[in-house]
């Protein structure tokens, strides 16, 4: 149930429309449209106070400082929902992470300037505060023009927040590293959070965080002094509730123990002004209570997908809008239900995508918007190509195969093929692009080679693309699924002292349990990993990370794991082919040897490599890369052979990798 107030006239009017519903049937949800507008009070704009800007529909109620456009105040009753006691500027904002090049990071509350108003009438109010960069704020602000937007309608159990970022000629240049929107909730009422179906519990304070002991990694806190014994001995880490873009879209808190509680819900429709692709992992809600909208960072990618503008490079993007949705039931018992109402006003904002109501020019409505559709097959060194069952197929900006997931100023388009391989990419803002894709099972990425540009209501049909995944000649064995993920190797169970226990009976997300990292060295106290093809269960005997190993001295040392394996007779000459995927790098160089771990030099080198942090955050994977190695044939004997993987890097607990796949082919089969 809602949360509203209404007259005794108009809960007469809704009950006689509720009537007419019935009768009417298939006009249900048209006329429930048009009631929930005609029967709300009209939206109301006060500016007033020259401090603060009040936008009011009877339901919600925005306070917002002027003209900084800091969210000072969320109302749904009487009371804000944000936190009292933090200061105006702490409670709802826009922050950006950024730096002058080869200068230390600064983080930005972005103040507003500039108040104005971009429409205003008994159904809509949309505001705007807005910062010009000048030259006098070198070094202090980020060199981007911002409008930080607010858009309240008539009948909405919530608002709508968004921002335009905008570069225009002759700003100097700048890295950005993070921006995002923040709400800082009221920590007396707020105490359940919810992120998925199965990731929803009872949370513990900010206060009892402040008094745990802090573990290897700074966002990670034992809570030793808990002021409830639910909470005694657990972990808390921000990082253990994050979620990949494709599955980050609504999350938020509840307040489990009032009377009548209330759902505060960050709903996110589209996924288009996010970086870094479908699969980019990323912060929702976390102990404070604080539900965040992430547009950019670097969380499990590294820096490797900042933005970097060069000195007078141009730029404009609108992120968001995202929707804060507010609802209620009359009484404790009900309170979960809250979540599922949650996920059906995402369904509903999912439908209306891409909106008709937002103001600047910059957000295009649908009919201003292209379309793309195909079908994806998979041709992998058969005669015969397969359907690309659920391939991730999506549009970002002209790169190299696989750059979408580094690619971080424009905007992305992602859907996944049906079970045919057939795809369908709508509401594609117009540019240029190319098509990209990946398809679970398959190593490798898909580039089609033509750009693509699209026009406003531009239908472009490029009928079947066949993708030919990486392979130099038959499977001999393989280790792991390609999924990029290494979800599927050996995860272990965590160091009882260190648990969080919504995730103790949850084998999907056991990833996220804190410390696993140092189970390695317990289970592999003093030799490393063998893994012998056909005898071995990657499942159980392949480590999920190769990390390093601890001594009693506490230090750390590198790590060397073998794959054992027959041949019955070696192909000479010829190049057999070693194909490595690895789901996390951080900090890392792989070397690989073949039947020498004492070669001065060894066979291949990744080099130094990533900065995803993966292993640190509880992600269970990053960035992913593929390496294809080729093999001499003169490297390998008939019978036993052994592939040294030597993480070669040991100076702290979080250097390693993860790998999703390990395949060697022989050398392809000449036809006769």
């Amino acid at each position: 149930m809602k949360v509203e107030r209404v007259s005794i006239f108009q809960w007469w009017v809704r009950v006689a429309v509720q009537l007419s519903l019935i009768l009417l049937g298939a006009f249900s949800d048209r006329v429930s449209s048009i009631r929930s507008v005609s029967t709300s009070p009209p939206v109301k704009l006060n500016t007033e106070n020259p401090h603060q800007v009040v936008i009011s529909n009877g339901i919600v109620s925005l306070n917002l400082s002027k003209p900084e456009g800091h969210i000072i105040g969320i109302y749904n009753g009487i009371n804000n929902l944000l936190e009292p006691k933090n200061k105006e500027d702490d409670r709802g904002y826009l922050d950006v992470v950024w730096n002058e090049p080869g200068k230390p990071g600064i983080f930005e509350r972005i103040d507003g300037t500039h108040f104005s108003v971009i429409a205003a009438n008994e159904n809509i109010v949309e505001i705007s505060f807005l910062r010009t960069w000048t030259a006098s704020m070198k070094g202090s602000s980020v060199p981007m023009n911002i409008d930080k937007r607010y858009i309240l309608r008539r009948g909405d159990y919530g608002f709508y927040s968004y921002a335009i970022f905008n570069r225009p000629s002759g700003l100097p240049a700048v890295e950005v590293y993070q921006i995002r929107i923040v709400f800082k909730l009221d920590e007396a009422r707020f105490h359940y959070m919810a992120i998925s179906d199965t990731r929803q519990r009872n949370m513990p304070s900010m206060r009892d965080r402040l008094s745990g002991q802090s573990l290897a990694y700074p966002e990670a806190v034992l809570l030793t002094h808990a002021s409830e014994p639910q909470f005694k001995g657990e972990v808390d880490d921000k990082y253990q509730y994050s979620s990949e873009n494709k599955d980050n879209t609504v999350h938020g808190w509840i307040t489990q123990d009032d009377s009548a509680p209330v759902g505060f819900w960050l709903i996110t429709p589209s996924n288009e002004f996010r970086h870094a692709g479908p699969i980019k992992q990323d912060l929702t809600s976390h102990v404070g209570p604080t539900t965040l909208s992430m547009f950019v960072s670097t969380h499990y990618a590294g820096k490797e997908v900042a933005m970097v503008f060069g000195e007078g490079e141009t730029y404009k993007k609108v992120f968001g809008p995202v929707f804060v949705y507010l609802n209620s039931v009359p009484n404790k018992s009900q309170f979960r239900s809250l979540w599922s109402d949650a996920v059906e006003q995402l369904s509903n904002e999912v439908r209306r995508w891409p909106y008709d109501f937002v103001g600047s020019k910059d957000f295009l409505p649908p009919n201003q918007r292209g379309t793309v559709t195909g079908r994806l097959l998979v041709l992998d060194g058969g005669k015969r190509a397969q359907p690309a069952n659920n391939a991730y197929v999506g549009l970002a900006l002209p790169g190299d195969a696989g750059s979408w997931q580094r690619e971080s100023k424009g905007y992305q388009f992602w859907i996944q093929a049906d079970k045919d391989g057939h795809f369908l990419i709508q509401n594609i803002v117009p540019g240029d692009y190319n098509l990209y894709a990946w398809v679970p099972g398959f190593i490798g990425d898909y580039r089609y080679q033509t750009k693509i540009t699209i026009k406003p209501g531009c239908n472009i049909n490029l009928n079947s693309l066949v993708y030919n995944p990486p392979r130099n000649g038959p499977t001999l064995w393989e280790i792991g699924i390609p999924d990029r993920s290494a979800a599927e190797f050996y995860i272990p169970d965590p160091n009882p002292k260190f648990t969080n226990r919504l995730f103790q009976n949850d084998s999907q997300d056991k990833f996220r349990q804190y410390g696993l990292w140092e189970r390695y060295t317990e289970l592999y106290p003093n030799h490393d990993l063998v893994y012998t093809v056909g005898v071995s269960d990657y499942h159980n005997d392949w480590f999920y990370a190769q990390v390093t190993r601890s001594t009693p001295e506490k230090t750390f040392v590198p790590t060397t794991w073998q794959i054992q394996f027959q041949l019955k007779n070696i192909i000479m000459p010829g190049n057999y082919t070693l194909q490595v995927g690895l789901a996390s790098a951080n900090n890392a160089r792989l070397e690989v040897r073949f039947n020498d771990q004492n070669a001065k030099l060894p066979h291949f080198s990744t080099g130094l490599t990533g900065d995803d942090n993966a292993i640190a955050r509880h992600g269970i994977h990053g960035l992913y890369r593929l390496y294809t190695i080729a093999v001499g044939s003169n490297h390998l004997v008939k019978g036993k052979n052994t592939i040294y993987l030597t993480q070669s890097k040991g100076i702290g607990p979080f250097m390693g990798l993860m790998y999703d796949y390990v395949r060697l082919e022989s050398p392809p089969i000449k036809s006769t």
